[in-house]
């Protein structure tokens, strides 16, 4: 077991959590920790130093002198390619800093870094609910709306590190009224993530007459039989279903896995597999879409297997 520990961490806005694992996926020690917001040296620290812990935990009672675990990181954004540096960040005190090679330097050691939603699909593809699924679609969809594609075990990074970044194209197939859609930070209007994040059905159920409550509270009126809250969850089924219909057409995955807070909305699972065939280029869909089994560990246990 010593040789095969793979030490996991999510780097979020506020909060940086650890896992070690062994190589069959059996936790050996979780930790969380406060994200130093706004200090980048004190971030690269911070993760190291919780990397080390986590390592030396997993290690108690074992001989000395095992192999270093290894160290795989979830980030917000990605490592570009060309620069090597941080880009696509919420996260903007690691916008422009190299970030993986200091983090080594620090470590002494290699590590690797992706997309928290990449692991969050790769967490999925190895041992969740896409598990033994040749290419998975993985998707996170709360605050935000972001996406990673696995393909055989594999994170598919892409020529420019954005692969699965669905978020941001336009709401495809759009009804009246949609186009050209609500603004988006990116500085575009119309985003999928307009639409189909948290705030994005809590805005929808406000424009239809609704008072602001939120994406929870919604849907538990929609199930006890209010009209406005059921019309505007369906709303939101057809433009799940018109935009995982645009990632079936491209990617044709085996299993689209759903996480994040509106991953908790049940009735998609049945709705939207019900509405996509109209818009996917095929006389049969087959696709699934699952939810997310490990839920909100997701992400670190999909830092950890970017060893596997």
């Amino acid at each position: 077991m010593a040789e095969s520990i793979r030490v996991g961490l999510d780097l979020g806005g506020t909060k940086l959590e650890g896992i070690a694992l062994d190589r069959n996926g059996v936790e050996l020690a979780r930790r969380r920790v406060p994200t130093p917001r706004g200090d980048y040296a004190a971030t690269v620290e911070a993760v190291a130093a919780l990397a080390e812990e986590l390592e030396r935990e997993s290690r108690r009672g074992e001989p000395s002198g095992p192999p270093e675990a290894t160290v795989g990181v979830g980030m917000p954004g990605v490592i570009s390619p060309a620069t090597g540096l941080v880009k696509n960040a919420n996260s903007t005190w690691l916008i422009g800093r190299p970030f993986a090679a200091d983090l080594a330097t620090r470590l002494g050691r290699e590590v690797r870094c992706a997309n928290d939603a990449n692991c969050f699909a790769l967490s999925e593809a190895v041992d969740g609910a896409a598990a033994g699924a040749r290419t998975v679609f993985g998707v996170i969809v709360g605050t935000g709306t972001g996406g990673g594609i696995v393909v055989d075990g594999r994170v598919l990074i892409g020529a420019n590190a954005i692969a699965g970044e669905w978020g941001h194209n336009p709401l495809p197939w759009p009804r009246e009224g949609e186009w050209p859609g609500p603004p988006c930070y990116c500085g575009r209007t119309g985003c999928i993530e307009t639409f189909l994040s948290g705030p994005a059905l809590e805005r929808d159920y406000a424009a239809a007459g609704g008072d602001p409550i939120d994406a929870v509270a919604i849907a538990v009126r929609a199930a006890s039989g209010d009209a406005r809250a059921e019309q505007c969850l369906q709303r939101y089924d057809d433009r799940t279903a018109r935009a995982l219909a645009s990632i079936v057409n491209v990617l044709d995955p085996d299993v689209i896995v759903l996480g994040g807070g509106m991953s908790n909305l049940d009735r998609l699972y049945a709705n939207v597999p019900a509405l996509w065939p109209p818009y996917v280029f095929s006389d049969a869909v087959t696709t699934r879409l699952v939810k997310a089994r490990h839920g909100d560990s997701s992400g670190v246990r999909g830092a950890a297997w970017l060893w596997d």
